[in-house]
């Protein structure tokens, strides 16, 4: 039985393939620390079980785990693919009001400095370059904006409202006669 991601759940890290016989695995990590999943007493897997990390380490960009109760590959290899999670409330809170969880951002409806709707936060991705904030707007294409104070310089979580100012008129598709090429 698999069961859906929901918001009181927090997605940690995924389970790759089996890692050696003695029941490790790769798993890979969401989130800044790849070991915060390690932190939580028990993680919960996307089928329902109930899991506990005995030991791991980082290995390139995977983190080597041992779950207790997983002794051996085949064991290890029925958990290739399942999601690792946590419940919302067990996240520590955050002392900037500058931080978020992206979990928080997902949904949230997004409007322009004059409050007019332009879509919701669908994902907050980092492909390497710094994060963004990926927008669905009501009809089209999704599109990226820079997760930067001057792109996006409002975010009221308490009234679920954040609010997008792209350089360039970007949201009204205006091209920037000002750029030198």
């Amino acid at each position: 039985m698999s069961s859906a991601i929901s918001p009181s759940r927090i997605l940690m890290a995924r389970v790759g393939a089996a890692h050696g016989v003695r029941g490790e695995v790769r798993v890979k990590p969401f989130g800044d620390d790849p070991l915060s999943f390690c932190d939580y007493d028990t993680l919960q897997t996307s089928d329902g079980r109930m899991l506990t990390v005995e030991k791991a380490r980082v290995q390139k960009a995977m983190v080597i785990t041992k779950f207790a109760g997983i002794d051996d590959r085949t064991a290890a290899e029925t958990l290739n693919g399942l999601d690792l999670l946590i419940a919302r409330d067990a996240l520590p809170d955050l002392d900037d009001a500058d931080e978020f969880y992206h979990t928080d951002l997902l949904g949230l409806p997004v409007e322009d400095p004059d409050g007019k709707p332009v879509g919701r936060i669908v994902a907050v991705p980092d492909f390497g370059a710094g994060t963004l904030l990926e927008i669905a707007p009501p009809h089209g294409a999704t599109f990226y904006v820079p997760f930067s104070r001057t792109a996006v310089p409002t975010i009221d979580l308490e009234s679920g409202r954040v609010v997008v100012a792209p350089p360039n008129d970007y949201l009204d598709g205006e091209e920037d006669d000002d750029v030198e090429a």
